[in-house]
């Protein structure tokens, strides 16, 4: 296997600039261009945030979930609430968020508050769900050691033959909903020298300011 030097990659950064005066002053509308600009470049799952949660050890975590909504109130994704980051959530439910769109080298980056959207809300969009999908939320006691994939496959059998075409959304999944305090806007810049624009969330109003790259 040929060794590979990690110290030698380098990437030059140089297919736009973020300027305060071209950004929006909302940083959910900066969101929504930014996303709609990687949906139209048809970058690889546009929709893949990574998401932070910091347990009751103070060890953080990370994995990927997929957000499923947005508005002024905040991002929105959907998964079991018995997960480790369910756990992590019920604990401290302060989180971050990043998007990583590469293709347009950018970031952005979600701070906040994350609390459980209403049964409305998660009923809607579970039932908005491919079947197998469904079905897969009543088979997988997600984060928990289990004895091999056999058992996925058996309890998804076990569950299918007790609800046929119409399962009722579990009472242990549902969406959770970050609020944010502060964001980040990241786009990668010549020389190194990137753009960073954060917004801070004081009394109700955003302020934007730039930050050293």
């Amino acid at each position: 296997m040929t060794k590979i030097s990690l110290a030698d990659m380098r990437k030059s950064y140089q297919s736009a600039e973020l300027l305060e005066e071209n950004a929006q002053n909302h940083p959910m509308r900066q969101f929504e261009q930014w996303l709609h600009e990687a949906l139209q470049a048809e970058v690889p799952e546009p929709n893949a945030m990574t998401l932070a949660t910091v347990g009751s050890d103070m060890r953080p975590s990370t994995r990927v979930v997929l957000i499923k909504g947005y508005d002024d109130h905040g991002l929105v994704w959907y998964t079991n609430y018995d997960s480790r980051k369910g756990h992590e959530l019920a604990g401290n439910p302060f989180a971050s968020l990043q998007f990583h769109w590469v293709e347009l080298e950018r970031v952005v980056r979600i701070e906040g508050r994350v609390s459980k959207v209403s049964a409305e809300e998660s009923d809607a969009y579970f039932h908005s769900r491919p079947l197998d999908s469904r079905i897969g939320a009543w088979a997988s006691p997600q984060s928990q050691v289990i004895t091999s994939r056999t058992q996925l496959v058996t309890q998804a059998a076990s569950y299918m033959a007790k609800f046929g075409m119409k399962p009722p959304r579990p009472p242990h999944w549902g969406g959770y909903r970050l609020t944010p305090d502060r964001w980040e806007f990241w786009q990668g810049g010549v020389a190194r020298l990137h753009d960073r624009l954060s917004y801070r969330l004081q009394d109700d109003t955003w302020t934007k300011e730039r930050l050293a790259p």
